[in-house]
């Protein structure tokens, strides 16, 4: 099946067994994980080389299931399929967690500003840092 511009479209509730072990484990997981903390825990189901964690990491963040942590260079599952252009993540430094913002005032003001200075914003994604309000409650710092 092909979209309107002829592109194949896939299946978002069919997935590779690759592909499928790692969104399952990205979405059980507490915090980011790096590829290669991936094919550890994945190595029981038979994925036993990068390449194969990349392709799937590839396949999932294209399609939109998955997002890169670019300063963590770790991914997590998404939360919001469907999301806007502009995400937000807010990184925990004392416990690692990792939340993901679906707030149309957060693409609205990073256009705006785009707009200000003559530049057309694509998509971008913010990575704010502090503590979450559990470690906060509890008085843990980084």
């Amino acid at each position: 099946m092909a979209d309107q511009n002829g592109r194949a479209e896939t299946d978002p509730l069919r997935l590779g067994k690759n592909d499928r072990a790692v969104l399952d484990l990205l979405e059980r997981a507490d915090t980011p994980m790096g590829a290669y903390e991936i094919l550890e825990a994945l190595r029981p189901l038979g994925l036993r080389a990068p390449p194969q964690v990349y392709r799937a990491l590839n396949r999932l963040v294209a399609e939109g299931r998955v997002h890169r942590i670019e300063s963590l260079n770790a991914f997590v599952a998404c939360d919001h399929p469907g999301h806007q252009e502009v995400l937000a993540f807010l990184i925990c430094r004392a416990c690692g967690t990792v939340q993901e913002l679906d707030d149309p005032r957060t693409e609205a003001l990073v256009r705006d500003l785009g707009t200000q200075t003559g530049f057309a914003v694509d998509a971008a994604l913010l990575e704010v840092r502090g503590r979450c309000a559990d470690c906060r409650s509890a008085g843990v710092n980084p």
